[in-house]
């Protein structure tokens, strides 16, 4: 083809091009949606695979958020360490807040019954407990004079045998609680001499120590409790524990005394030492510390419930409202009106409706005048008591085991 031929079908080629291009830039803007002429971000391959966040809403709404990002940027610099909330609604409480309340604490009275509770860390851990279970009764107060690491042992390092008459002096108790021993697996002196734990020596001093301990407490002439130990984790500890109770038990009951056994409450169905149980509540709680030996809150208060009972059961009356009845304060009674001259009365005494013929009637009230107390013939319940005799079965029945006459043995 020449060039001059070429010449106008190149022409009509370019204004081909040039239309083309008319048409398309002239086609209703319906004919795509606008988001399609925005920018597409590209999808990595997790989210072509799993899918990935909203891209729509995401590029529609772009805009807003960038400019709400712009907006909380100062806020974050200003605080990092939290996120700045709005307020709850004062008129809708939430119901953890709801559940949650505690009553708040009253002020003790000046004659308020006072209970001592004295011991090592134990006892104050449930002296901790016990203050919050009783916050709430004006007339009841607890005192806590513990001392973590003190026993009956070392009395070189805390003497509680002159101590404690002082802390009855000044607190006045009426009710004391003793709680001790978890420190006492150690060596004693007795004499000047180291004795080792667990010698005959050592447990007939150890006992010795128990009784001189509950003799003072029991000179306040007050009720006095010993509390015993919980099972630890240890097991070794755990089976010298179950002796050292075997021995608070014996001693205090013997001195007129009672005994707290919360061993159940901190180990399983087996008997074994656990670390998580039931709380107060009935609700699954972490009971003991990582060591295996200390109390979480939830075992403070459980501790607390078992001794909880105790002091109420002794101090019944002195709870605000209440009080012991008697002659001047007890209600009115109503009494029944008097029957009259011509009234009918009656006069029998009742009788047995499963087996009245014991004594001697066959119907009820009135139907049938019982045999006089005193009466010479003897009733069926006296022969049966006094001679071992009962009456024959009635015939025919099963256990009926006469003879038939003679006539009827004939005839058959």
């Amino acid at each position: 083809m020449t060039t001059r031929e070429a010449g106008p079908f190149a022409k009509i080629m370019k204004r081909g091009r040039v239309a083309l291009l008319v048409v398309t830039f002239s086609l209703p803007s319906w004919t795509a949606p606008a988001i399609a002429q925005e920018y597409r971000e590209r999808r990595t391959l997790m989210e072509m695979l799993f899918g990935g966040p909203n891209q729509y809403n995401d590029r529609l709404y772009a805009p807003e958020r960038r400019e709400q990002r712009r907006q909380a940027a100062p806020q974050r610099q200003n605080s990092s360490r939290s996120v700045t909330r709005p307020p709850a609604p004062r008129s809708t409480p939430s119901v953890v807040q709801m559940r949650t309340a505690k009553p708040a604490p009253v002020e003790k009275l000046e004659n308020a019954r006072r209970v001592l509770v004295v011991g090592d860390f134990l006892a104050g851990a449930m002296g901790e407990a016990l203050v919050s279970t009783f916050e709430t009764s004006a007339s009841i107060a607890i005192d806590v004079r513990a001392n973590g690491s003190s026993g009956l042992v070392r009395s070189d390092y805390y003497d509680w045998f002159a101590n404690l008459p002082q802390f009855i002096k000044d607190t006045k108790p009426a009710t004391i609680i003793i709680m001790m021993g978890s420190n006492d697996r150690q060596a004693m002196d007795i004499g000047g001499t180291k004795e080792k734990y667990g010698s005959e020596i050592w447990f007939k001093e150890y006992e010795r120590r128990i009784d001189a301990l509950i003799t003072l407490a029991k000179r306040q002439q007050v009720p006095v409790l010993w509390v015993g130990l919980p099972a630890f984790q240890s097991p070794s500890l755990t089976a010298d524990f179950v002796g050292f109770n075997r021995l608070y038990r014996s001693h205090i009951e013997k001195l007129g005394g009672e005994f707290v056994d919360v061993w159940d409450g901190f180990v399983d169905e087996g008997g074994k030492y656990v670390t998580t149980g039931y709380d107060v509540n009935g609700q699954q709680a972490r009971l003991r510390e990582a060591d295996g030996i200390g109390m979480t809150q939830a075992g403070k208060q459980k501790l607390a419930f078992y001794v909880e009972k105790f002091v109420r059961r002794h101090l019944d009356g002195a709870e605000p409202g209440l009080g012991t009845l008697d002659g001047s304060n007890l209600p009115s009674l109503t009494s029944l009106p008097a029957l009259g001259i011509d009234a009918q009365q009656v006069r029998t005494q009742p009788i047995s409706l499963t087996d009245p013929d014991l004594d001697g009637g066959d119907a009820l009230l009135g139907g049938k005048q019982a045999p006089a107390k005193f009466s010479v013939v003897e009733t069926p319940r006296e022969r049966l008591t006094k001679r071992g005799l009962m009456e024959d079965a009635p015939l025919g029945r099963v256990d009926d085991y006469r003879m038939p006459p003679k006539d009827e043995t004939a005839a058959k």
